[in-house]
């Protein structure tokens, strides 16, 4: 509806986290029950697998949006319509306070596995941040400009792949 790969490859982010904090909720839960008689030394190695499982996904989201994105370069196409701006602007507010949130749980818990959800979020606004930026230069640039957003949607999947590491 808006024209704009950059908006939807920041969808697919947002939808890779919400899998991913799915998985990493339940995981953390899990690694909070006692001892028991199978696991004498308790659950806790779930946290850690649960957050390798976070980097992954962030691995997926990204290879899948770059081939998107390169596939979108090479088409010709309109430019983004302007209401994928404030959208977006949205889009990274509540993400970065999620993210906040998220980061500060994981500090208090001290857990991997929070800890590469609030990454996941926060590489979300990031991704945001430059489908944003490549949906002005868009719009601004006009005829000529038009896939400027597929760049932005590509040049966030750097930042994604970083943040897999960082999680």
């Amino acid at each position: 509806m808006g024209n704009s790969y950059a908006l939807i490859a920041d969808g697919i982010e947002s939808a890779s986290d919400i899998f991913s904090s799915v998985i990493t909720w339940a995981g953390f839960r899990w690694s909070l029950k006692p001892a028991d008689e199978d696991h004498p030394y308790g659950h806790g190695k779930i946290d850690a697998l649960t957050g390798m499982f976070s980097g992954g996904a962030l691995f997926a989201a990204a290879a899948f949006i770059a081939y998107q994105s390169i596939l979108e370069i090479r088409t010709p196409h309109h430019s983004p319509a302007w209401f994928t701006l404030p959208v977006l602007i949205g889009v990274i507010v509540v993400k970065e306070l999620l993210s906040r949130r998220v980061f500060a749980a994981a500090d208090t818990f001290d857990s991997n596995a929070l800890k590469g959800d609030a990454w996941h979020h926060r590489s979300d606004a990031i991704t945001s941040a430059a489908a944003a930026i490549g949906i002005t230069i868009a719009l601004i640039g006009g005829k000529g400009w038009e896939m400027a957003d597929d760049w932005g949607a590509l040049a966030a999947c750097s930042v994604i792949v970083t943040n897999a590491f960082g999680s």
